[in-house]
């Protein structure tokens, strides 16, 4: 009866730890359990990413040049030392989104700020699924890197930025290659 007791009791922490430990033959072998990913459908079903939980969704009000409010939906996710944001709005009428490129270059130089030297290492313009597009990486001061991939489709901005030790790993990877565009 003691040794019944003594297994529930170990049980419920067993099943709630994140990785499983194992002892083949007097060594330790850690097993990481993978993370799951959720498809996130963002405000006004603009697009769908795939993120490895789910998101903190927070509502930013934001004003255009002419002063115009809008709205900026912002969906972020630290897990696995890695943090994930994708951030959209749709921009008002007195916004110009006839030259798409000055947003995106806009958008750059921004967040370039943040970066080790204040550039970024490597920028790649495209279009992607109808946008105009334009995906970013560098280094930042702590040793860290910021990859991030800026789109324009009509009046949809619609921003993923990663930032990690690896910004080419294959949780990056998947994550840019998970967005679809409505």
């Amino acid at each position: 009866m003691k040794l019944r007791r003594r297994h529930l009791l170990v049980a419920p922490a067993l099943l709630s730890a994140p990785a499983v430990l194992a002892q083949p033959k007097g060594q330790l072998k850690r097993v990481e359990i993978p993370l799951k990913w959720y498809r996130v459908q963002v405000e006004d079903n603009a697009f769908t990413v795939e993120m490895p939980g789910i998101p903190d969704h927070r509502i930013v009000n934001d004003r255009s040049p002419r002063g115009t409010v809008f709205t900026l939906h912002s969906y972020s996710l630290e897990t696995g030392g890695y943090s994930y944001v994708v951030q959209t709005a749709l921009y008002p009428e007195d916004v110009d989104v006839t030259q798409p490129r000055r947003i995106l270059q806009a958008a750059l130089d921004d967040r370039a700020r943040q970066l080790a030297g204040r550039q970024w290492a490597k920028v790649e313009w495209r279009d992607a699924q109808g946008a105009a597009a334009v995906e970013a990486s560098g280094p930042l001061a702590a040793g860290n890197a910021l990859r991030q991939l800026v789109m324009l489709k009509q009046r949809r901005f619609v921003l993923l930025a990663f930032l990690g030790s690896i910004v080419s790993s294959v949780e990056a990877e998947r994550f840019f290659r998970s967005v679809k565009l409505a």
